[in-house]
């Protein structure tokens, strides 16, 4: 009787878990049709995780539950969003890449009479901010646009806002100075209450925008393109897709960073690149 119990169980718990898989698959089709929002090839585990993490949170007993209310209740949606957006970022995140763009790729495009550069999700805007002020030490942020986009509009909010809580601004400064910073640290902002108010001038010619990787096409053509920890919740159809539109968007020679975990090598476009940079991930694009 006890095996019978137990077979009975793991058939069910299978069955259970089957089904939670059809309804992410619906959930997904049904926000792509209705919102725009594509995360139909974003890693199915990932997805699971947030929207099982929602459910518990709105206190819901079934995905179905939740596929209602996000119909019908856009602020829900709002909230998923959020959890489909996870930012992790700091200023000057991973230093040394920022110090392996200063002495190996500034000097090469800084002769360019206009650089363009993409920052890929850029999230809450930190690292946007610590490529002008990396620029303006090395006397190129005025000749500079950066693009700084992302799919959350509450992320771009909070990036044109520049403001970022005064406790982080110790563990920031050591970043800055192992980034090969030249300057004070805190001449670069000024403190409002318990925030790190960034000085206007570092983004005079910052563009933020709402884009979207899943659907949205190319809409310039870039020196340097960072796209640092975003593909790490894409599948592998998704992350050839983007590194489609990456790789269409880069001038020649230009340069492409990418997150710790990400890498070149196993896509459809590894022979377009060569290793500029490779601890760091940054690559060069050679034909």
């Amino acid at each position: 009787m006890g095996i019978i119990i137990s077979g009975y169980l793991n058939n069910k718990k299978l069955k259970d878990s089957e089904l939670e898989n059809i309804e992410i698959e619906l959930l997904l089709e049904g926000i792509y049709r209705y919102y725009g929002y594509d995360f139909r090839n974003y890693a199915f585990p990932f997805l699971k995780r947030r929207v099982l993490y929602r459910v518990g949170a709105e206190n819901l007993t079934s995905i179905s539950e939740l596929q209602n209310m996000v119909f019908h209740n856009p602020l829900i949606m709002k909230k998923l969003l959020l959890d489909f957006s996870i930012s992790v970022t700091e200023m000057f995140r991973d230093p040394l890449f920022f110090l392996m763009l200063r002495k190996k790729v500034i000097p090469i495009i800084r002769d360019a009479p206009f650089i363009r550069i993409w920052h890929v999700g850029c999230a809450s805007g930190e690292e946007v901010y610590s490529m002008a002020i990396m620029l303006s030490e090395e006397g190129l942020l005025n000749k500079t646009r950066i693009y700084a986009t992302d799919m959350n509009n509450n992320n771009l909010e909070k990036a044109k806002r520049g403001n970022f809580p005064l406790e982080k601004m110790q563990i920031y400064t050591k970043n800055y100075m192992k980034a090969g910073g030249k300057n004070a640290f805190s001449e670069y902002y000024s403190v409002r209450s318990n925030a790190a108010a960034f000085h206007p001038f570092l983004k005079e010619n910052f563009i933020f925008s709402q884009h979207n990787l899943a659907t949205d096409q190319s809409f310039n053509d870039f020196h340097i393109i960072i796209c640092r920890n975003v593909m790490i919740y894409f599948n592998k159809q998704l992350q050839n897709r983007v590194h489609q539109l990456l790789y269409n968007s880069l001038i020649p020679s230009g340069f492409l960073g990418l997150g710790k975990r990400e890498e070149v090598r196993f896509t459809d476009y590894a022979g377009h690149y060569e290793e500029y940079a490779s601890e760091e991930k940054i690559y060069r694009k050679i034909k």
